[in-house]
C-alpha cells in the first residue's frame, strides 16, 4: 500500500499523510503485539509457582505502575503525541517546517521524536510532545505553493514604474516560477531610500529561494547599468562661517584672534 503512494511527487500531501500515520501505527502496533504475547506466554505455564508469582506481580502491579509512571512520564508523552499527531496532522513526513529557526523538512517520524533534515544537510532531532505543545510554522500544511519576496533599497530618484516592468521581465520567463503572483510596491519611505518589495510566487519553497536570488540579483544588476546614482546616498551640507564680504582669510583672522594667548605661538 506504501508503493502506491509516492513521497516524490510534486503534489504529494496524501502520500505524507499515508506515509506518517503507518509508520506510527506500525510502531504502536508492534508494542501492543509485544506486550500481549509476553502476557500470553505466561498464562501457557501450568506451574502452580508461575500462577503464585503471576498473582504477586498483579497484587503489585498498583504499585508498580505508579513508579514506571513517574520514571516513565517523558516517553508517555511522546506516545500519546505520536498518535495525536497521527491522528490530526499537524506535520507529514516531508512536510517543510521551521523549528526553533532552522527550515527543513521532515525525514522521519518514530515513537519519541522527529528527524528534520535541515537545507545544509545537518538533522534536528526534536521530540515529539514539542509539536504538540509549542509552535511551529509548517509551510506545506495544504499545498507546497508560497509566496517570497526580496527588498530592494533605492534613492528616491528611481522612476517605480520602470522597475515594476523590469521585475515582469525578469520573473515571467522563469521556470521557477508558477504564474500565479508577481508585483512590486513601495513598502517604506525613510529620509534616505524607498523600500521597494518584489513578490512573487512558486509551487514550493525551495524554488521560491532561488527565484527571490535570482530577483535580487537581476534587478540589481538592472539598476546598475540604467540608474547608477540611484542607490541610498548620504548627503551633507556644509555651512559657511563668513559673513557677506568677508574672505577666508579674514575670517581665520577672526577666529585666531578669538584663541587664548598660550596658542598663538603655534600658528
Amino acid at each position: 500500500m506504501l508503493r502506491r503512494y509516492d513521497l516524490t511527487a510534486e503534489n504529494n500531501i496524501q502520500a505524507r499523510r499515508v506515509h506518517t500515520q503507518f509508520q506510527l501505527f506500525r510502531r504502536m502496533l508492534i508494542t501492543f503485539v509485544v506486550i500481549i504475547d509476553i502476557g500470553a506466554l505466561l498464562w501457557t505455564f501450568n506451574d502452580p509457582r508461575i500462577w503464585h508469582y503471576g498473582s504477586g506481580l498483579l497484587a503489585s502491579a498498583g504499585i508498580a505502575s505508579l513508579i514506571i509512571a513517574t520514571a516513565a512520564k517523558s516517553t508517555a508523552s511522546n506516545f500519546f503525541a505520536g498518535l495525536q499527531i497521527a491522528i490530526t496532522e499537524p506535520i507529514r513526513i516531508d512536510d517543510v517546517v521551521v523549528v526553533q529557526g532552522e527550515w527543513g523538512r521532515v525525514e522521519e517520524i518514530n515513537s519519541a521524536y522527529v528527524i528534520i533534515k535541515i537545507w545544509d544537510l545537518r538533522r534536528l532531532v526534536v521530540p515529539l510532545n514539542y509539536f504538540i505543545e509549542n509552535s511551529f510554522q509548517n509551510w506545506t500544511r495544504q499545498s507546497s505553493d508560497i509566496l517570497g519576496t526580496a527588498f530592494l533599497y533605492v534613492d528616491y530618484s528611481v522612476p517605480v514604474e520602470d522597475l515594476r516592468k523590469q521585475l515582469e521581465a525578469i520573473v515571467h520567463p522563469s521556470s521557477l516560477w508558477d504564474n500565479r503572483v508577481c508585483g512590486l510596491q513601495v513598502t517604506n519611505l525613510t529620509d534616505r531610500s524607498m523600500e521597494l518589495r518584489c513578490l512573487m510566487s512558486s509551487r514550493n519553497s525551495s524554488e521560491n529561494f532561488d527565484l527571490r536570488c535570482l530577483v535580487r540579483e537581476k534587478m540589481t544588476a538592472w539598476i546598475q547599468q540604467n540608474y547608477p546614482d540611484a542607490f541610498p546616498t548620504t548627503r551633507f551640507t556644509a555651512k559657511s562661517d563668513l559673513t557677506p564680504g568677508q574672505t577666508p582669510e579674514q575670517s581665520e583672522d577672526q577666529r585666531f584672534a578669538r584663541l587664548p594667548a598660550e596658542q598663538h605661538d603655534g600658528r
